[in-house]
């Protein structure tokens, strides 16, 4: 399965799964509208993450968080 750092930049992708043992990550996803099935756009790639867009929102993401997000 491919996560958010693979993912190529303006192209939209189902999320799939996330892969988080930490409760407080998966709420923090969850109070950006990222959950199993929202569509996510990666809008650039960083040297320390990646900025995406999820609903009408646009957020910076690190690396450990992108990585946890299967598309």
């Amino acid at each position: 399965m491919m996560n958010l750092t693979n993912a190529q930049e303006g192209k939209e992708y189902i999320i799939k799964n996330l892969v988080t043992d930490d409760e407080e990550m998966d709420a923090f996803l969850f109070s950006l509208g990222c959950y199993v099935g929202e569509p996510i756009t990666v809008v650039s790639h960083l040297k320390a993450g990646c900025v995406v867009s999820i609903k009408d929102g646009r957020y910076t993401i690190d690396r450990q968080l992108a990585s946890a997000i299967e598309i």
